[in-house]
């Protein structure tokens, strides 16, 4: 039985000592080397993110859809928080992106570095989260590593990193959530371990009650700051506090509690529902401060004009009715934003796509540059998931489905379950207008599952010297494809002028041209 599977449930006089090993998984002793390694990876991918971050613009404005978060996020800074140009309901997200937008112009001014910055840092951070998310998810400080070497050379990550969007934001504090869910799961075993341990598992039919639990707290918190981000947070939001329920049971079930689904019932669902429903809508709530403190802020004052002044929520304060009808219009535009099919968007794809990458997408494309060596030269700017990351996807899914199904390994269910919450919910509406950088707070999910499939090809420590060294040298090699890809990617991932002949090379599917 592999590392992280949950066994079958023994008798309750299975002993104390069974409880004990299903519960324990102790960390890597190399603490201050895990630290190095994260904190080292984390300033070699800033360095990577930062780079040139000034480059590329449209004549020294923003590229793509820079051109609707940009000049909103300026907005802010200039209207106490709130955008002052809702242009045909045009301000289409909730506000926490582009305040964090706002934090960079604030800087730097309004600049391609001051409307990057805060993205480039989300990049940055989200490099440092899955080193040490790596770590605890796999018990290896070296495979840890190799989790943040993959995602700094992912290109969607990296692109989405240097352009002033939102989707790296919702990356972020998506994996940040799952980060704390991780910790989460492994001090209720803790606690439970004590339990145990103390012979007090018997106290109760249900398990005992496991105290405050504040990791689980701050994945609501950062939830609600996802769903400011992007409403799509809401996706990850409930698929995670799923998983966490199903955590709680099968942790009980571990410690040898009697009624383990009906004790993570009354133990834990309760305290569950206040950390992922309460929280994260206080936390949501609180991210619209400038639009409710406003008197100006696009339908700000509802009620009593798109909004009656007598209805069954009479008892609800006006300005959460007037949020409700703005989020209602705002609504409307997603659910009308269809593809039309005598005149589609040039780069738009369905998610059916999106897990190989089969549509990459345009950014920014410049055919008169100058600076590769020749007379003419192209600068190009695209979003390409790594071919030798991305072309594997559905290998790894299915493996992790085998694990997560055959030997019940939680390792491979947490991934699975963050993947498919970030992809499933966008088949609901296959006629609206989708697009492949939806996939980016999906991207760090891949990772995780590659790198638990390289633990495996690696194989534990105690095994034979061969075994170890030919797995070392087959993650080796995959590894050094995949930064190889990323090198040779580089270009067209940072906007470089290049010759022709190199931008056709780039282009390695009809579907990306």
């Amino acid at each position: 039985m592999g590392v992280g599977e949950i066994p079958p449930v023994e008798p309750p006089d299975g002993g104390r000592e069974t409880a004990l090993a299903r519960l324990n998984r102790p960390m890597p002793a190399d603490r201050l080397r895990g630290w190095v390694v994260a904190l080292t990876l984390t300033l070699v991918g800033g360095v990577i993110r930062f780079w040139n971050l000034g480059h590329p613009t449209d004549q020294g404005t923003p590229i793509f859809d820079e051109k609707h978060y940009v000049p909103h996020a300026w907005q802010v800074l200039r209207n106490g928080g709130v955008e002052d140009n809702p242009g045909y309901r045009l301000i289409v997200h909730p506000p926490l992106g582009k305040h964090l937008i706002a934090v960079g112009e604030w800087l730097f001014g309004y600049t391609a570095w001051g409307w990057r910055f805060s993205a480039a840092v989300a990049g940055t951070v989200s490099i440092l989260l899955i080193v040490r998310i790596g770590r605890r998810l796999t018990r290896s400080t070296f495979l840890g590593g190799i989790a943040g070497v993959l995602l700094i050379a992912d290109g969607v990550s990296h692109v989405q990193s240097r352009v002033g969007m939102l989707d790296i934001f919702l990356a972020v504090l998506v994996l940040a959530a799952f980060g704390c869910l991780l910790v989460d799961r492994d001090q209720v075993r803790d606690r439970l371990a004590v339990v145990v341990r103390e012979g007090r598992t018997g106290d109760s039919v249900w398990g005992p009650r496991l105290g405050v639990r504040w990791w689980r707290l701050g994945a609501g918190v950062l939830l609600g700051l996802a769903c400011g981000v992007k409403w799509s947070g809401g996706y990850f939001l409930a698929a995670f506090a799923v998983l966490c329920v199903f955590w709680d049971y099968t942790a009980r079930r571990a410690a040898g509690v009697d009624r383990p689904f009906l004790g993570a019932a009354r133990r834990d669902l309760g305290p569950g529902l206040w950390a992922f429903v309460a929280v994260p809508i206080a936390t949501y709530l609180a991210t619209w401060w400038a639009w409710f403190g406003s008197e100006t802020a696009f339908d700000r004052h509802a009620v009593g004009d798109g909004v009656g002044t007598s209805s069954a929520f009479w008892f609800v304060p006006d300005a959460l009715r007037a949020l409700w009808f703005n989020s209602g219009s705002v609504l409307d535009f997603h659910n009308g934003l269809v593809t039309d099919p005598d005149d589609p968007h040039a780069w738009e794809s369905k998610p059916w796509t999106w897990p190989m990458g089969l549509r990459a997408m345009l950014y920014y494309y410049d055919g008169s540059v100058t600076g590769c060596g020749q007379d003419e030269c192209v600068g190009a700017l695209m979003l390409i998931g790594t071919p030798a990351m991305y072309w594997l996807v559905f290998p790894m899914l299915a493996w992790a489905l085998w694990r997560a199904v055959t030997r019940y390994d939680w390792r491979y269910t947490a991934v699975l379950v963050g993947y498919l919450a970030g992809w499933l919910p966008w088949f609901s509406n296959l006629d609206r207008q989708m697009y492949f950088f939806y996939i980016t707070p999906v991207a760090p999910f891949l990772v995780l599952g590659l790198t638990l499939v390289l633990g495996q090809i690696l194989g534990p420590a105690r095994r034979g010297t061969e075994r170890r060294g030919t797995g070392l040298l087959v993650v080796a090699l995959y590894v050094g494809l995949v930064v190889a890809n990323f090198v040779w990617l580089w270009p067209v991932l940072v906007g470089e002028p290049i010759t022709p002949w190199r931008w056709n090379a780039e282009l390695w599917l009809p579907s990306w041209r």
